[in-house]
This record gives C-alpha cells, sequence and structure tokens, in this order.
C-alpha cells in the first residue's frame, strides 16, 4: 500500500457530478457539518476497491458511532457502465454517498490515476490523508487516521 500524508492542505476541486438517482453534486462543496470525510475513488470493475469498500462497510456504524465520518464512494466507471453501479451498490446495502464521475474530471483532478484511492478530509474541508491501493486490513489505518482528527 503506497501512502501519502498530505503536509500542504488543500481542499476539494469543485467539479459537477451526479448521485445515482441523477441529482447534480458541486464536490467543492461537500461537507459533513464539521465531521470527516473519506472519499474512495472506485470503479465496478476493480476488485481490490470492492474489498476495500466492504472491508469499510462491515465497521462503517462503529466508525461513524465514534468518528461521525462519511463516506463518499465516487466511481469512476465510464458512462457505458455507469448503469451498473447502483445496482451493484444496492446489492452490497452500502450506505455510503455514491457519486459517478463518469468522465474522471473530479479524478484527475484531485490526482487519481489507479483506483482504488482514498481521501480524509479533515472537518474544514481540507484533504488531509490520502492512499493508493488496497491490502486487507488497510482501513485500520484509515480508522486510526479519522480518530486522531476527532480528538
Amino acid at each position: 500500500m503506497l501512502l501519502t500524508l498530505i503536509s500542504a492542505k488543500a481542499e476539494l476541486p469543485a467539479v459537477v457530478l451526479t448521485d445515482m438517482y441523477g441529482n447534480t453534486v458541486d464536490t467543492s462543496t461537500l461537507s459533513n457539518d464539521g465531521k470527516p470525510m473519506l472519499i474512495s475513488f472506485w470503479a465496478t470493475w476493480c476488485k481490490p476497491c470492492k474489498r476495500e469498500l466492504k472491508a469499510i462497510h462491515e465497521v462503517y456504524p462503529d466508525w461513524v458511532d465514534e468518528t461521525g465520518v462519511r463516506v463518499i464512494a465516487v466511481s469512476i466507471d465510464e458512462a457505458q457502465n455507469a448503469q451498473k453501479v447502483r445496482p451493484f451498490v444496492d446489492g452490497q446495502g452500502w450506505e455510503y454517498t455514491v457519486l459517478l464521475d463518469t468522465n474522471r474530471e473530479f479524478a484527475r483532478q484531485m490526482g487519481v490515476t489507479d483506483p482504488p484511492q482514498t481521501f480524509i478530509i479533515d472537518g474544514k474541508g481540507n484533504i488531509v490523508w490520502s492512499h493508493k491501493g488496497y491490502v486487507d486490513g488497510g482501513e485500520e489505518e484509515m480508522y486510526d487516521v479519522l480518530r486522531e482528527l476527532v480528538k
């Protein structure tokens, strides 16, 4: 797993995406009432992505209880595959906000080259942590970062 700690604080770029229900979302306005957010770039064809989001799903209620975190899963599936996202997410029972980045504009502006890539945003909207790839158990490091943010 390649880890990156963000030393210079950066904010989310402004890109207009849609959610799974067709509603538009300006990414620069993503927030969580002063609590942290975790943004995961993934795709339905990416096995490590699905393993990571499934692992987070298994502990998500505990994470929310302890840190108040909001998970936003950004699908980078291309437009012709975007119709697969909602049935897949619904089948997994994920309670995440799911956004569709079919032209990968948000991913490009965030410096994402290959999924999975995950970012943690602090309660002020600053990107404070990022990592590429996923290995089993990698969600524990995310949890540690989230707990540090709410101390």
